[in-house]
C-alpha cells in the first residue's frame, strides 16, 4: 500500500525540516513526500528542498506564486494524491519512525475505514513534552487513550465526542484517499476545517480505526495561526457559526443527541475562558473579549 504524505508549508525553517526529516526515517519505506510552500519567504526551504528532491526521488517539492492561504493550500494538496492512502502533515510536527507502518497496518485490518488515528504525545516549541489544558481535555475525552488495541468507531456515537471536543490531531489522521479526495475541505474555514473535514465524512458513513499505540508528535507553540486567531477572537466566532450550522444540520437528519452537543459544544467554550486572562495580558481583550464572551455564554 502506497501512502503519499502531503506538507503544505508555510512557517518556522528548522521546524519545518525537522518534519521532513521524521518522514524519511520512517521504517515503511513505500511512499511519497510531497512539500507544497506557500510562497513562505525565506530562500532556505527551496534550497533545502532542491537538495533532497536531487538525492530522493521519493521527494517532490513545489513553491506556490501567490500565497494561498491555508485552506486554499490544503485543497490544492489533496488535488495532487495519487496513492490511496494520504497524511496531511503539520509543517513543525513529527512523525515517529513507526507511524507509516502503524498507517499501513490499520488499514489492512480495517480496510474499509476512512480514516486512522494512532496515538499521539504532544510537544513544545522547543520539542519537550507539552501539557496544556487543552490537551489534558483531548486525552480525557479521547477514545484513543488507554484503548486496548485497536477499535473501530462511527455514526452519531462518534459524532457526539467530536461536538464535545475535538480529540483528535488533525496531522497525524491519515485519510483513506477516495474519502478525503471526495468530501474535501470546506471553502472560507481556517480554524475548523480539519473538524469539518471529519464531519462530513462521519455524516457521509466513514469510520475511524484507532490504534493507541504511539506513533506521532504534535506541535502546539504560541506563534500558530489557530493560537493568534483564538486570542483576537477571530477563531471562536468561525467556531460559532460552525457548530450552530451543524446542530441545524444533525437536527434535520434525527440526530438529536448530536444536535445537543454541537449547540453546547462544551470544550470549544471552556477553552475560550481560559484564553480571557491570556487576552487581556497580550493586550487582545479589547478587541477579542467581546467574542470570547459571546462564545463562552451563548
Amino acid at each position: 500500500m502506497s501512502i503519499d504524505v502531503m506538507l503544505p508549508y508555510y512557517g518556522d525553517v528548522e521546524h519545518f525540516k525537522k518534519a521532513v526529516e521524521s518522514v524519511l526515517v520512517q521504517s515503511y519505506t513505500d511512499f511519497r513526500l510531497i512539500v507544497v510552500d506557500d510562497g513562505f519567504p525565506d530562500p532556505e526551504p527551496a534550497r533545502y528542498m532542491g537538495e533532497l528532491t536531487a538525492a530522493d526521488s521519493r521527494v517532490t517539492y513545489e513553491q506556490n506564486e501567490v500565497n494561498l492561504g491555508a485552506n486554499g493550500n490544503y485543497r490544492k494538496c489533496l488535488g495532487m494524491v495519487e496513492a490511496q492512502t494520504v497524511v496531511v502533515m503539520g509543517a513543525d510536527d513529527i512523525m515517529l519512525p513507526n507511524y507509516l507502518q502503524a498507517v499501513h497496518d490499520g488499514f489492512a485490518a480495517q480496510p474499509d475505514a476512512a480514516v486512522f488515528e494512532c496515538g499521539v504525545a504532544v510537544i513544545d516549541e522547543n520539542g519537550a513534552g507539552a501539557h496544556s489544558l487543552a490537551d489534558v481535555v483531548k486525552a480525557w475525552q479521547s477514545p484513543v487513550s488507554g484503548a486496548d488495541g485497536r477499535k473501530v468507531l462511527g455514526g452519531e456515537e462518534l459524532m457526539v465526542s467530536l461536538m464535545r471536543g475535538n480529540w483528535t490531531y488533525f496531522p497525524s489522521l491519515a485519510w483513506n484517499a477516495e474519502w478525503i479526495k471526495r468530501i474535501g475541505f470546506r471553502e472560507g474555514l481556517d480554524v475548523v476545517q480539519d473538524l469539518a473535514l471529519l464531519v462530513d465524512t462521519v455524516s457521509a458513513g466513514g469510520t475511524i480505526v484507532i490504534d493507541p499505540a504511539l506513533a506521532f508528535l504534535y506541535r502546539r507553540h504560541s506563534a500558530s495561526d489557530s493560537s493568534v486567531r483564538a486570542l483576537d477572537g477571530r477563531r471562536f466566532a468561525e467556531e460559532s457559526r460552525f457548530f450552530a450550522g451543524e446542530a441545524k444540520a444533525f437536527s434535520e437528519r434525527g440526530w438529536n443527541k448530536a444536535a445537543r452537543a454541537a449547540r453546547g459544544h462544551v470544550t470549544s467554550r471552556l477553552n475560550a475562558a481560559t484564553l480571557l486572562p491570556t487576552a487581556l495580558k497580550a493586550g487582545k481583550l479589547r478587541e477579542g473579549g467581546p467574542t470570547l464572551l459571546r462564545h463562552i455564554f451563548r
